[in-house]
């Protein structure tokens, strides 16, 4: 039974003309809480985040806290914050009138909102800027700005849709270990939205992955990673290898396939029948280079590339599999094998996964945009 506290979000469905958006969409986010709605655009993440807020409106499902049902009422009668990709700043107010605003809006006299603005100003170290207009900020000040006013009024719940997307890189990375330090001290429950897989890793308690409308899988970040029960959730979650294979015979918690590396027993995730088509994924990491011989696989190097703290290299099976490596850069290239050299491919048991063939393959390192 969930918490009188918790987020449950039960059977949402939203159809646009002959398109489903929503399918069937539930979970429940247990009070402070971050959790994060992750996938390609078009998968439905931005809806069931817009359908929580009050800006959708849903064909059938209910959006309940502490029992009560909010999928019927306005906006601003559900109590909770939203943080825009587009700030939604008011350009003619300054900084402490944008955070004052829902706090007019609800009536509190002025000694006790200007006592929350600067509060609130405070936790996002905005406190100097409060007379500047939103124009003399930085993008990343003014999304500071516009998540002190959506926490100002103490929500249930943050709702975040790809607040981050429009900063840089270096800003973005910053932006997240704040966002993460605040949910922390804050104790709000937090709903995230975003397609990047980096800022899911970094700041989420939970994850859950759409695709096409519906929740396909959710968990921890590192069961996502380790254990994907999907081709599309080991594609678009981290990148990885795929080996075409059979299914040969149910082995306990593994699976016997035939692949181009002979016969194995690796790890499921879910059910396989023996005589299915599946793939074995491999992440790029967890693969060693080793003497042609040696390893299950050789290859022949056909690309490379330095990317900073590690090397990329693009490895040509005989079957024709190109497979991504990724080995640790110590001073440029050093180390790394020349384009041309035959080597082998080496790696334990516990990095392969049997998943079901939802799809084709896809180009080696593959990430969903």
């Amino acid at each position: 039974m969930a918490d009188p506290q918790d987020l449950e979000v039960v059977d949402l469905v939203k159809r646009y003309g002959g398109v489903t958006a929503l399918d069937h969409v539930g979970f429940t986010m247990a009070a402070g809480e971050f959790l994060t709605l992750l996938g390609p655009s078009g998968s439905g993440k931005t809806t069931t985040l817009m359908a929580i807020a009050g800006f959708v409106q849903l064909d059938s499902g209910e959006i309940r806290i502490s029992g009560r049902n909010f999928a019927g009422e306005p906006p601003e009668r559900r109590g909770f914050g939203v943080v825009f990709q587009g700030y939604a700043l008011f350009p003619h107010m300054t900084v402490a009138e944008n955070v004052a605003f829902p706090l007019d809006v609800r009536g509190l006299g002025r000694a006790e909102r200007d006592a929350e603005v600067r509060a609130a100003l405070e936790r996002v170290q905005l406190l100097p800027y409060a007379d500047r207009k939103p124009r003399a900020l930085s993008g990343g000040q003014q999304q500071r700005v516009a998540l002190a006013r959506a926490l100002v009024y103490k929500p249930k719940v943050l709702l975040l849709d790809e607040p981050l997307s429009a900063l840089d890189r270096k800003l973005r990375a910053e932006l997240q270990w704040e966002l993460r330090s605040l949910h922390r001290d804050l104790g709000v429950s937090f709903l995230y939205v975003t397609h990047d897989q980096e800022e899911a890793l970094t700041m989420s308690d939970r994850i859950a992955i759409f695709e096409r409308g519906r929740i396909v899988q959710h968990g921890t970040p590192e069961t996502l990673f380790e254990a994907p029960v999907s081709h599309f959730v080991a594609d678009f979650f981290g990148r990885s290898n795929f080996f075409p294979a059979t299914a040969r015979a149910v082995e306990g918690a593994a699976i016997r396939v035939a692949w181009e590396g002979g016969e194995s027993a690796v790890r499921r995730t879910t059910e396989i029948a023996p005589g299915a088509a599946v793939q074995v994924a491999i992440r790029p990491h967890r693969i060693r280079l080793a003497e042609p011989g040696a390893a299950a696989l050789t290859g022949v190097v056909t690309e490379r590339s330095y990317v900073g703290n590690v090397l990329h290299c693009l490895v040509r099976t005989p079957a024709g599999t190109v497979v991504l490596i990724e080995l640790p850069a110590v001073s440029g290239y050093s180390g790394a094998p020349e384009i041309g050299r035959t080597v082998g491919l080496a790696f334990d048991a516990s990095a392969m996964v049997a998943v079901p063939e939802d799809g084709p393959a896809p180009s080696p390192g593959h990430r969903a945009q």
